[in-house]
């Protein structure tokens, strides 16, 4: 698979040197991409849009030279506006990022990129036909300890990839209008599409709601590839601790990957397990066990979110496909939902279409 960087995709350029990004969601994740946006050079923050009256205060304090509204159609349908950054539920994101799109506008639009398949699939058919850059946010794509391990996975440093297991948990934020895979294992999709480079073949999902009425607030997602390749994630919003952490083996290497560590994010295992004659019968096979160094390699410091919105920039200005497109947004989504389905039939084993 080639890495996503070297693909490109014919998309009309940006008319001014400068991009003029309007924001539509000022609330949890919004003045995040503000800032970022704000800092990045080559990019004005234009206008920022957000229902409450004090969420717009608290940007006229912060971005005092970018002008303010609670319609998003003074955004979506301003002609001083080049790329719309849209970070609302994402119930809203398939009818602003549609509006965004038509109205001639680049869109970078908070993870998931839809509520379903044929939603993120019209969205990707409209930017497209539009020749516009869609881009969906899976921050942590673009961080150093991430793009690290893609490029070990890619240059066959960890040989044969056995498995990749990961642990989101924490104690809440809880969603009302999505479950917990949606809301916390939809970063482990992106992280997992990334770095494998590689499609689930058959997936397999337990999960279970403590409150009446509400989304699954914990869940077990399990995908199975082409070969012996296994992978495993835990989604929790009731757990009492924080955990981003992620397992990786491989045939030579094994890789820990934990975010919340300040340093030594990365660790790199010399350590795993040999057969010394594998076509021995089973009671001769001699099992043989590698411990060997651990290293944490020096990363790239920089803020994920300031390395993406600077690749959404350099993408609009050059035509190239981003490395988390609208298919990449839309392979993620089809895992979701089958995912759902399969935590609707008891953890059923769903068939995924290449």
């Amino acid at each position: 698979m080639e890495a996503p960087a070297k693909q490109s995709v014919t998309v009309q350029r940006a008319s001014t040197d400068t991009i003029r990004v309007g924001l539509v969601g000022y609330g949890y994740w919004g003045p995040n991409l503000a800032r970022n946006f704000a800092e990045c050079e080559g990019y004005r923050l234009a206008s920022v849009c957000d229902r409450r009256p004090e969420r717009l205060r608290l940007a006229a304090r912060r971005h005092p030279g970018a002008s303010l509204t609670a319609d998003a159609e003074a955004i979506l349908g301003s002609a001083d506006i080049d790329a719309v950054a849209i970070a609302t539920p994402v119930s809203t994101h398939f009818g602003l990022a549609l509006r965004a799109l038509r109205a001639g506008k680049h869109v970078l639009l908070e993870k998931p990129l839809a509520l379903n398949s044929e939603e993120g699939q019209r969205l990707v058919n409209e930017a497209d036909r539009q020749q516009r850059v869609l881009m969906v946010d899976h921050t942590f794509v673009f961080s150093g300890a991430v793009r690290r391990i893609r490029d070990l996975v890619a240059g066959g440093e960890l040989g044969r990839i056995y498995y990749y297991d990961s642990v989101r948990i924490n104690l809440g934020l809880f969603q009302h209008d999505v479950n917990v895979l949606w809301d916390l294992a939809v970063h482990d999709l992106a992280i997992m599409d990334y770095v494998l480079g590689r499609e689930a073949r058959r997936l397999s999902a337990l999960g279970v709601s403590h409150f009446k009425d509400r989304p699954e607030n914990i869940a077990y997602l399990t995908l199975a590839f082409d070969d012996s390749l296994i992978a495993h994630i835990h989604a929790n919003w009731l757990a009492p601790v924080k955990i981003r952490r992620t397992v990786i083996g491989g045939s030579r290497r094994m890789v820990v990957y934990d975010d919340l560590e300040s340093s030594d994010k990365l660790k790199i295992y010399d350590r795993g397990v040999e057969m010394a004659d594998e076509e021995a019968d089973i009671h001769k096979m001699l099992v043989s066990y590698r411990v060997g160094d651990m290293c944490s390699p020096r990363l790239d410091a920089t803020e994920a979110l300031q390395t993406e919105v600077a690749h959404f920039a350099h993408c609009i200005r050059t035509g190239a496909r981003p490395i988390t497109d609208g298919r990449a947004g839309l392979r993620v989504v089809s895992l979701l939902e089958a995912a759902d389905r399969s935590m609707k039939e008891g953890g059923r084993l769903v068939e995924l279409v290449p």
